[in-house]
């Protein structure tokens, strides 16, 4: 490619435009198809978008992408940007890897690693603080300040997924703290609503539950900067069961530990997504349950709502486009 061209960002791409942009690769999956034909499916990204490119088994890059790419790496790329039914998609004209020389046209590696714009610091520090102020039960708080305590690196670096909701540093500890305080909010509505419910709602419950239910997730994935991939054990067991033993695993370490208490908290974990075809295998059966399920899931379709209509509006624009985590078209207004 002309080295002169003048870099474009990947996000700034409008459909049918055609630019030179530098790039990340963050996953490179090999599939065939019907008749057995191999082909890979590449995905590019920057700060702000991910893009897919089909490259064929009769593509003038397959070979290199067969044996050479990397996930990881960054490319200078030229293409084609396209909006379709399937995502935002790329057709490659030209690619390179990243060389030194790259830096004086503006390539930073730093532009490529989102995450959390709140202080790290500060969020775990609330979210051990909400322990601290609402778990009654001793052996709830020990084991839940004991698990932040265990895995507190981890935490503070962990993205929330790999994809679609808070899929950045810090997204997995933004999204557990933004979840525990609607959870507080809601407990003490409902339990001042029902006072004659029997059990009474245990508020501390909802906060423990709401604050270990994706605990799962730090043995689920591993994080690099480029991005959060899946453990064997992420894949085979997922964060829902993880999630449960790790819970239990530290129980058991816990000398005053009741017996109900941690039967309860470990239905939060199990059943916070709520149906098999979300990966809980039982739905909430309990108020504290419930008052956990809501928090999560509204958090995270929030977060990709909000992501669609953060971006720039194009002139006259109406609607976002489908190119988003929900696949649908949100209301900007008539103004817009």
């Amino acid at each position: 490619m002309a080295e002169n061209d003048s870099i474009s960002a990947l996000s700034s791409l409008e459909p049918n435009d055609v630019g030179t942009c530098f790039v990340l690769l963050v996953s490179k999956d090999k599939a065939a198809t019907r008749d057995g034909k191999p082909f890979y499916r590449v995905a590019f990204r920057d700060r702000s978008r991910t893009a897919t490119v089909m490259v064929w088994s009769d593509s003038t890059w397959f070979d290199n992408c067969d044996q050479i790419w990397q996930p990881g790496g960054y490319y200078k790329i030229r293409c084609l940007y396209q909006e379709t039914q399937y995502g935002s998609q790329l057709e490659l004209e030209q690619i390179r890897e990243v060389n030194d020389e790259d830096l004086n046209e503006g390539f930073n590696p730093v532009d490529f690693h989102s995450a959390s714009r709140f202080d790290i610091e500060e969020m775990f520090a609330e979210l051990c603080a909400l322990a601290e102020e609402h778990l009654s039960e001793d052996c709830l708080k020990q084991l839940t300040l004991g698990l932040l305590n265990d895995f507190e690196d981890t935490i503070k670096t962990l993205p929330a997924a790999t994809r679609n909701h808070h899929a950045f540093s810090g997204g997995f500890l933004e999204h557990v703290l933004s979840v525990t305080r609607t959870a507080v909010f809601l407990a003490d509505k409902y339990r001042d609503y029902y006072p004659h419910m029997q059990p009474p709602l245990s508020k501390s419950l909802v906060v423990a539950g709401a604050i270990l239910h994706d605990i799962g997730k730090v043995q689920e994935l591993s994080y690099q900067p480029q991005g959060a991939s899946y453990t064997a054990e992420g894949q085979l067991i997922g964060h829902i069961l993880l999630g449960r033993d790790i819970v239990r695993e530290k129980a058991a370490t816990i000398d005053s530990m009741d017996r109900e208490l941690q039967l309860r908290l470990e239905h939060i974990i199990v059943s916070h997504q709520n149906i098999p075809e979300w990966g809980s295998p039982v739905s909430p059966h309990t108020p504290e349950a419930l008052l956990v399920y809501f928090p999560d899931d509204v958090d995270a379709k929030f977060h990709m709502m909000a992501t669609a209509l953060e971006r720039e509006p194009a002139d006259g624009e109406t609607f976002t486009s489908r190119d988003n985590a929900l696949r649908r078209a949100f209301f900007r207004g008539f103004g817009q």
